[in-house]
């Protein structure tokens, strides 16, 4: 009898410490797929990928329902995504007020009547915003340009863009999108595509630019993080296809950290050309090793998990410094 007491009491210990390990267990796993939508939420956010951010705030507020800040950021998202009338209606329907909330309703409201009235345009996968009254030719001309070379993209790199993207065709240097830059500086890409409307005068110009940009929101977008550089502009330059060819420039080699380091930190306009050069030197030889750019963008991708150089070491046998030394 004294036996089975004692097993019947080894079960029970037996089935409650079994039952305390999937509880613990259970919590952990649910803690840790917390915190890993966290981190990948303020990815989102900082790299501005609206739609990866709307459906992960959301998830974040069904666990916290009534967390003011997550609200705050939710609106915030929708207005980002230019839904100005959701952006209201979901203001609106909040328990509380701040003056974070009440400027981005506010906002919202003037910008649905700039709508109406301001220069914009929009084709399927983008949006353009033009200053002054740029001819409706070249505004009509560019997002012509900017479709054929996003079905190209999507093509190359089997990838599609989960937002629409935005052209701001600029006149004045108040919509260039960031402070003094040197010279040499045609067009940039901060989030939006950012390109001087004069171009738009000149075939042979705009058309390479306009890949050449739109490259950097491909990579953006499939990264979600700062890739070298060099690896971003070099891809960039190798697909507008308009420095290929160029001579080597006569001047010492730059280093790694020079490659790796904003060029539009450079002001001298030699010394920036000889960063682009050797950028797409580099990515050439990645690219003679394996043309495929479907196996490129996965290696981009892993160099947020695996680093820099364990990723080239593992898609194309190679480190950056000794990329460098093969191209110099």
């Amino acid at each position: 009898m004294k036996n089975i007491v004692t097993i019947v009491i080894g079960v029970v210990v037996l089935l409650v410490g079994i039952r305390w390990y999937m509880q613990q267990s259970a919590a952990k796993e649910a803690f840790e797929k917390h915190e890993a939508l966290i981190i990948e939420t303020n990815e989102c956010l900082e790299m501005a990928e609206w739609n990866c951010a709307e459906k992960n705030v959301r998830a974040l507020l069904k666990e916290t329902p009534d967390d003011q800040n997550l609200q705050l950021h939710l609106a915030g998202i929708l207005f980002e995504q230019e839904r100005y009338e959701d952006c209201i209606a979901y203001i609106q329907s909040r328990k509380f007020s701040n003056a974070d909330m009440d400027y981005l309703k506010q906002k919202s409201e003037s910008l649905i009547r700039e709508i109406e009235t301001l220069g914009l345009e929009r084709s399927m996968h983008f949006r353009v915003e033009f200053e002054g009254r740029p001819a409706r030719k070249d505004i009509m001309e560019a997002l012509a340009v900017l479709e054929v070379a996003y079905d190209s993209l999507c093509h190359l790199f089997d990838f599609h863009p989960e937002n629409k993207m935005s052209l701001v065709l600029y006149e004045s240097s108040q919509y260039q999108g960031i402070g003094p830059r040197p010279e040499w500086v045609g067009a940039v890409f901060d989030g939006k595509l950012r390109i001087p409307v004069n171009v738009m005068a000149y075939r042979e110009i705009y058309r390479p630019m306009f890949f050449h940009e739109l490259t950097h929101a491909f990579i953006r977008a499939m990264t979600r993080h700062h890739v070298p550089l060099w690896v971003n502009e070099g891809i960039a330059q190798v697909i507008d296809a308009s420095r290929t060819g160029m001579a080597r420039p006569d001047t010492e080699a730059p280093n790694i950290e020079a490659l790796t380091t904003p060029f539009i930190n450079e002001n001298n306009t030699g010394a920036a050309v000889k960063l682009y050069w050797y950028s797409q030197a580099m990515v050439e030889r990645l690219l003679a090793r394996n043309a495929d750019l479907v196996h490129f963008r996965k290696f981009i991708q892993d160099m947020r998990t695996l680093g820099n150089d364990e990723a080239l070491k593992k898609y194309y046998g190679v480190t950056a410094q000794q990329l460098l030394d093969e191209v110099k």
